[in-house]
Parts: structure tokens; sequence; C-alpha cells
């Protein structure tokens, strides 16, 4: 099923990621010290390119069940962590702009959404294939 996602499946992964992250730094707005942290989105989705590149022909199918079906790959982020440098330094430390986070996690919710949507007229559009529609 990957092949017919092409790359929005490894986005959706990563808008996830990206989605908690920006969550947890507007829940730390007033700890002190605290560094918002982000994804490099470019950064990330080149990975993921590079990765499906080297993969995209490889169709082994080997489970330990044939039940078995293939689930969403899993993605180590951490190398592609950011962290904001605020426009106005806090006397606390905090580097968490509300304003700004509040923006970023409304943006990256649309663009998951987006994607999601995609994805979801991508399986329609399968179903009806095999349907004869």
């Amino acid at each position: 099923m990957g092949s017919i996602f092409g790359i929005h499946e490894q986005a959706l992964a990563v808008r996830k990621e990206r989605q908690s992250m920006l969550a947890n730094n507007l829940a730390n707005a007033d700890t002190p010290n605290f560094k918002a942290r982000d994804l490099d989105w470019r950064k990330q989705m080149s990975a993921v390119q590079e990765e499906l590149g080297t993969k995209k022909f490889n169709t082994s199918l080997a489970k330990t069940n044939s039940k078995h079906i293939n689930g969403f790959a899993e993605f180590n982020t951490s190398e592609f962590l950011k962290y904001r440098v605020p426009t106005q330094p806090s006397l606390d430390g905090n580097t968490v702009e509300t304003h700004i986070e509040k923006a970023k996690f409304m943006e990256n919710a649309m663009q998951y959404q987006a994607t999601l949507e995609w994805i979801n007229s991508r399986i329609k559009g399968v179903r009806g294939a095999l349907r004869g529609e």
C-alpha cells in the first residue's frame, strides 16, 4: 500500500510528530528555561525522499504470519530537531512565544488535514477501481 500513497504516508507521520512537538511547546509556555523546539521540515522530508528512492522497488514480502499487514514506518526525528530563536527573549529563559506557536500549530494542523484528505481520496479512487466504478 505504501507505493500508492507515495511520500504522503511519511509526510503524515512527520506532521503528526511536529504537531506533538508544537503542542508540547504550547503546554510549556510558562515553564522557566523551557526551550521551544521544532522540526526542520525540508530536511526531514528530503531524508524521507532519499530513503524512498533507495527502497522504491523493494518488493520483499517477508512476514512472520500471512495475516500480517504492512503499517506506517516509524521515523527518528531527533536529528532534525531545532530550537526556536525567540524574537523577544524572556527574563526566565523560556523561548516559547505563544502567538508564534499557535500560528505554527494551526498551519501544521491544516497541512496534516490536507495530507489526510489526499490519502482518503486516493483510497476512494482505488476502492472505486476495485469495484469497477
